[in-house]
């Protein structure tokens, strides 16, 4: 082999070589950096039920799929799922959506409901760890339906983990379990030490004294966000996202999605980017 082929020979195998060693190494890096803005949707399905086929009972789970899929989320914080309840046909809709979707998953039970379960739930597209259910208080109102905070780990990039949320507050026209229910989720997400995502009906408007509560440990999105109730003229804001004060997110963008067929509530979305 003459002197300029072996030079040649050997600049290719360094080549290859190099190509081996760092290639990965840069992929990792971005796919780290890409993970680290983050997609996410807070979203109350009426228990897959559209609100203009609520007197025929019908389920469209497939329709909750594509209002999801079409915005392509990294965390969704889902209200009122049905868990193999008789008005939902027996299905789980937590692992049907989170299925269909190829999604993890994790249901949090807040009350037995028409023979089956019925709450909240988180769909994430990481892997999901530490997974939680906390009761939250309510007063010793007979209507007074029980509600919780379902709370679990991710770890979106190579060591670097965030806690997400999803929880439903109390319903009815007085405040005084909001009240309650909002204390409760400040008291419980207290000592939180990783970053910490909170989504979901809060039933309360931006001027409330649950939602001033609320914004004294979290930071929402938005300080005038859209109306997102009912799906058809909305005109109240009570879904909301935010995040732990003082984490380190900044928020990209927000809407409020105009996705008015699958649910009785708008979807809302936000992209948030971790800056450590």
């Amino acid at each position: 082999m003459g002197s300029s082929n072996i030079k040649l020979y050997y600049f290719l195998i360094l080549s290859i070589c190099f190509l081996g060693a760092c290639s990965p190494k840069v992929n990792q890096q971005v796919e780290s950096e890409r993970n680290k803005v983050l997609r996410v949707m807070s979203y109350n399905i009426h228990h897959c039920n559209p609100p203009s086929k609520a007197k025929e009972g019908v389920i469209d789970v497939d329709a909750i799929v594509k209002a999801i899929a079409q915005q392509k989320p990294d965390f969704v914080a889902l209200q009122e799922v049905d868990v193999n309840t008789k008005r939902s046909g027996n299905i789980n809709q937590a692992v049907l959506l989170a299925t269909k979707l190829k999604m993890n998953f994790y249901f949090g039970k807040a009350i037995d409901h028409d023979g089956g379960d019925y709450g909240v739930a988180i769909l994430s597209r990481f892997p999901l760890s530490a997974q939680q259910t906390f009761m939250l208080p309510k007063n010793n109102d007979a209507k007074a339906e029980q509600r919780i905070l379902a709370i679990a780990t991710a770890e979106i990039a190579k060591g670097v983990f965030i806690r997400f949320a999803s929880t439903h507050l109390d319903a009815q026209r007085s405040e005084e379990n909001r009240i309650l229910q909002a204390k409760e989720l400040n008291r419980l997400t207290a000592k939180e030490t990783l970053p910490l995502i909170l989504a979901g009906d809060l039933n309360a408007d931006p001027g409330s004294e649950s939602i001033r509560i609320f914004d004294s440990n979290f930071t929402r999105i938005c300080s005038d966000c859209s109306f997102t109730i009912p799906a058809i003229n909305p005109g109240k804001t009570i879904d909301h996202i935010g995040f732990k004060t003082g984490n380190p997110f900044k928020v990209v963008s927000h809407e409020v999605v105009p996705e008015r067929y699958a649910s009785d509530h708008l979807p809302v979305v936000a992209v948030l980017q971790l800056e450590k």
